[in-house]
């Protein structure tokens, strides 16, 4: 889709910029995005809407489980496909500068002078869920270079690890044989977020009882009277050998071909996606109104004053200030 409005010089500039693949341009506009630069919102707009063509794969999983030397290792193997790839890492947040402190562009380093790999890190700044808020926007920047494929790497797995379901059309899940794993990915619900888990580091002790666990759970998870249902496979892999990564990249391939084939579901995928995006931006925008920019703001300070005198509830208060009443 193209934007029928036309569109201000300095953002057809852009813009144009971003297609063509201009990688310095592309760098210094993400790290705008990072500093929550307002400014960029018509060229996001832009591109959003000339995008969506790009597949992107969510890798996601507990710290040390080997997701970027998973990552390293589909590089290499869609590059060698010919294809092109863009890599956002979402890095835990520095505690002094807030920026990104485990430098995955560091263990992919071998790339860096490949001109068809993209690898950017990002700071998850303290936001749960393991994605930064930024990310979506630097994923629209990422779809308009028009790279064949965006892997996005996120911090680790927890209570709250469901971000990725806003970005992602295939959700890798990586586990590791330690005990318990398998247990605390059916506590943290991402065996519903899954749609292909990867236990890693398959040659060390407890890999194959990890692997049953796993498939055990995804069994109570999969709708075998719907014969379109997406089965959800366990693949036992080494990352650092390649070991059983083929296998792995064939079922991304294969669930990717199934969304194909399966368009309501992978309709499906997206609206939910859009509905996290769309509620957490109304969210973000209500506190900034109210909350951020102007802190004498007249109709804030009265629904605040009942609230304190007890002359109105908390609920019935945000209400109206949702409804923008007084």
């Amino acid at each position: 889709m193209t934007p029928s409005v036309e569109l201000a010089p300095a953002v057809a500039d852009a813009a144009a910029a971003v297609h063509r693949g201009d990688i310095r341009r592309i760098a210094r506009l993400i790290s705008r995005i990072e500093a929550n630069d307002e400014s960029l919102r018509p060229l996001l707009e832009c591109l959003y809407l000339a995008g969506g063509r790009t597949p992107v794969i969510g890798i996601t999983g507990p710290p040390g489980a080997g997701k970027s030397t998973l990552v390293d290792q589909l590089i290499t193997r869609y590059r060698a496909r010919a294809l092109t790839v863009a890599v956002l890492a979402v890095d835990p947040a520095s505690p002094f500068s807030g920026g990104a402190i485990l430098g995955d562009r560091v263990r992919m380093g071998r790339h860096n002078t490949d001109a068809g790999v993209f690898i950017r890190s990002m700071s998850a700044r303290g936001m749960l869920g393991g994605l930064a808020r930024a990310a979506a926007d630097c994923l629209v920047v990422l779809d308009a270079m028009g790279r064949d494929v965006i892997l996005i790497e996120t911090v680790g797995v927890g209570q709250n690890e469901i971000d990725i379901m806003r970005h992602a059309h295939s959700v890798l899940i990586v586990q590791t044989p330690a005990a318990g794993d398998a247990v605390q990915a059916v506590k943290a619900g991402i065996l519903e977020i899954g749609d292909v888990f990867a236990v890693n580091k398959a040659d060390t002790p407890g890999a194959d009882r990890a692997a049953a666990a796993l498939r055990e759970a995804v069994e109570f998870r999969y709708d075998a009277h719907d014969p379109t249902a997406w089965h959800p496979p366990v693949l036992k892999v080494e990352a650092t050998t390649g070991t059983g990564l083929d296998d792995m990249m064939q079922a991304l391939d294969r669930h990717r071909s199934h969304l194909t084939a399966h368009p309501t579901q992978l309709r499906r995928r997206l609206l939910t996606g859009a509905r996290l995006q769309v509620a957490e931006l109304v969210a973000v925008a209500l506190r900034r109104r109210y909350f951020l920019e102007d802190h004498r703001d007249a109709r804030l300070t009265r629904v605040l004053d009942e609230v304190v005198e007890r002359r109105c509830d908390p609920y019935g208060a945000a209400e109206r200030l949702l409804e923008g009443g007084t």
